[in-house]
This record gives structure tokens, C-alpha cells and sequence, in this order.
């Protein structure tokens, strides 16, 4: 499982690692059924974090080769498919995204206050009532969208901008992020307007260190949410299957 360094760098890591896991499949030694090492022993052999690890077995789940069984862990399904196919259905994941939008939105933010203009925190202002009125309706979650790209503008560089929102376009066009995304809606977890007034102050009073901390601190809270949301998907998963199941025995049985 160690040799990802050979496989093509246009890949994203959390893809390499679900390649390296689906040819181990093929080869055999994860046969179907097999339970794979724990998320925390697969990060410590690839050398990356659980967020990562979390990625690709998400990413091998929709591709049907992998499930979660109750209080067990995870399990090889199937052989995987042609590696063509397994290429084309995966995608930039969840938390991949964040961590580059943490790199470039802190920054973003740290610039944005130190010339922000009267206009544009009224803009933020008006987002941010949006986001409160209704944290749970398509236009609140578009107004966070909106509150972010606004900051970017507001940095008054055009290349900052153009690079923060093909980030947030990624996250409404890739398959795996969408899927991680819609997960957390169904656990609650909603665009979050305490950390995003703290940003607004920030940019209100003008100072670019605070800002950029507020808005690290939004993003690692926004990870901290998508790691519990599926994690808790998965417990649900495996809930569900088991229940099925045990149906299924009691309807043989007739208990």
C-alpha cells in the first residue's frame, strides 16, 4: 500500500490512497468481506491525516467496493472495477477543498481588512441577516457563497478573487464534495452565523491578523463538522444494514 509516490501527480492524494486500497482489493489481499485496517492505522501507513483516509473510503463506498457494519468497521464489498471507471467517478473531496480555501481565504480576509470599503461590509451585513433568518433554505446557503466571494473582492485583486470562487465552484460541481456537503445538511450542520459576524468584525474593525484568524478558525470548525457528519453517516449506514439484515433472519425464522 506504500507505493503511491509511482502513480500519476495529477491526482489528488485521497484518490491515490483509494486506488492503492481498490488494487490491494484486486489483488487479493483485501479479499470480499475482509474488514480493512481502522481509519487511524490507514493514516499512520500513508503518512497523512484521517481527513484524507475519510476522503477515499468515501470515495471507494460510492463506488460500491466498501461498507461501514455496525460497530465493526469497514468492509470490502467487491472486486473493484476497471481502473477507467474507477478514475472517472472520482472526484476533488470535502476536505481537500477546505484546506485550500483555509490557505487561501485566511489571506483573502487578512488583506480584504486592511481596505474594505463602507459599501461592501453593508453587502456582509445584509448576507449575514440572510444567514440568520433561515440557516436551513437555499438562500442562506447562498449567501454564504456570496458573503465569502465579497471578501474576496474586496482585497481588490482580480486573480484572488478568480481563484476563491473556482474554489467554491468546485464544491457545487464535484461529485464527492456534494455528496460529503449534502451528508452534513442531513446531520444539521448549516452555514454558521456566530463565526461569520466574528469575520464581519474583523473586517469592520479593519485588522487583517484578526480577520485571517477568524476566518481559519470558521473553516477548521467547518472540517471539525464534516468529520463528525461522516463519521456519523457511516454509523448510520451500517445501522441501517443491520437492521435490514436482522429483518430479513426474523422473516426466515419466524421469530
Amino acid at each position: 500500500m506504500r507505493e503511491i509516490a509511482a502513480m500519476m501527480p495529477a491526482q489528488k492524494l485521497y484518490q491515490r490512497i483509494a486506488e492503492d486500497i481498490a488494487a490491494a482489493i484486486a489483488e487479493g489481499r483485501f479479499a470480499p468481506g475482509a474488514r480493512l485496517p481502522s481509519e487511524r492505522d490507514l493514516a499512520e501507513e500513508f503518512a497523512v491525516s484521517r481527513p484524507t483516509i475519510r476522503e477515499a473510503m468515501i470515495a471507494l463506498e460510492m463506488r460500491g467496493l466498501v461498507e461501514a457494519r455496525k460497530g465493526s468497521g469497514i468492509y470490502v464489498t467487491q472486486a473493484p472495477p476497471s481502473r477507467e471507471d474507477a478514475e472517472a467517478e472520482l472526484d476533488v473531496g470535502a476536505f481537500e477543498l477546505i484546506e485550500a480555501r483555509t490557505l487561501f481565504e485566511g489571506e483573502a480576509a487578512a488583506l480584504a481588512a486592511a481596505s474594505i470599503d463602507a459599501e461592501t461590509l453593508t453587502e456582509l451585513r445584509h448576507l449575514l441577516e440572510v444567514m440568520e433568518h433561515d440557516a436551513d433554505a437555499p438562500e442562506a446557503v447562498d449567501a454564504d457563497r456570496r458573503f465569502h466571494l465579497a471578501i474576496a473582492a474586496a482585497t481588490g485583486n482580480t486573480l484572488i478573487r478568480s481563484a476563491i470562487e473556482t474554489l467554491w465552484d468546485v464544491r457545487e460541481r464535484s461529485p464527492l464534495c456534494i455528496r460529503m456537503f449534502a451528508q452534513a445538511r442531513r446531520e444539521g450542520v448549516m452555514p454558521r452565523v456566530a463565526e461569520h459576524r466574528l469575520i464581519l468584525e474583523a473586517l469592520e474593525a479593519h485588522e487583517p491578523q484578526a480577520a485571517r484568524e477568524a476566518m481559519r478558525s470558521h473553516l477548521r470548525r467547518v472540517t471539525t463538522d464534516l468529520l463528525d457528519a461522516t463519521r456519523l453517516e457511516l454509523m448510520k449506514q451500517a445501522e441501517a444494514d443491520f437492521d435490514a439484515q436482522r429483518s430479513r433472519v426474523v422473516a426466515r425464522t419466524g421469530l
